[in-house]
């Protein structure tokens, strides 16, 4: 975003930059930027807080008052990420032939479905919609035995893809399961990654995809590169 401030700046087009690397900001200069050390996809920082989030807009519009530039100002408050995961029960939807990953998708699918209802939209869609989250994720569990990551019939072929819509599925329908206010950043990340069973079989597949000699785009983006 600090380097498309500088063409839209270019076009005649006032820009303020939310950055959440400050190093970024430093190198690349946008004419202004706020720094906001939160968690990374929480650029207005607190879920749910109006009035946090509106006091960084105002900060960051304030600096368009600004008499040149380039101009670079911390946000005076650091939201650490906290990736202990949250805590969700996943409905039973108990089928003896079915994996136990399998298992997880059906019993959240109605918790999706009321999701759906209540926000309008969904992130699931890239490479398959709800529909198509099972045969995704037997297909990872095919590479995840060995099977050939080419010969898996990976939907749309697009391993980032097909994982960015399993996690949305698995994210969104655990917050229609979990009390109280919305998680810490990183937390439901965690909770997938790390408590489910198709979180399991990702970081499965993705190990083998590595060891059969595939591509670094193709397995590194299935998983936050710190996994």
């Amino acid at each position: 975003m600090s380097v498309l401030a500088h063409v839209f700046e270019a076009a005649g087009i006032a820009t303020v930059t939310l950055a959440s690397t400050r190093s970024v900001a430093q190198r690349v200069a946008p004419p202004r930027a706020l720094w906001c050390g939160f968690p990374l996809g929480r650029p207005l920082g607190r879920p749910g807080d109006p009035a946090f989030q509106h006091d960084v807009l105002r900060r960051a519009f304030a600096l368009l008052d600004a008499p040149t530039g380039p101009v670079l100002v911390d946000h005076p408050e650091i939201i650490e990420a906290d990736e202990t995961p949250f805590t969700c029960q996943i409905p039973a939807a108990y089928d003896p032939d079915a994996s136990e990953a399998i298992t997880e998708v059906r019993g959240l699918r109605k918790a999706y479905e009321r999701s759906i209802t209540k926000r309008g939209v969904t992130q699931v869609g890239r490479a398959v919609d709800a529909d198509g989250i099972e045969d995704a994720v037997r297909a990872l569990e095919r590479i995840a035995a060995g099977t050939p990551w080419r010969e898996a019939n990976i939907p749309d072929g697009n391993t980032t893809a097909v994982v960015h819509d399993i996690r949305s599925y698995y994210e969104e329908a655990s917050l229609e399961l979990v009390s109280g206010p919305p998680p810490e950043g990183r937390a439901a990340e965690a909770w997938f990654y790390e408590t489910t069973q198709t979180g399991g079989v990702v970081m499965a597949a993705r190990n083998q995809i590595r060891e059969q000699g595939a591509s670094f785009p193709v397995w590194f983006y299935m998983a936050p590169g710190h996994r």
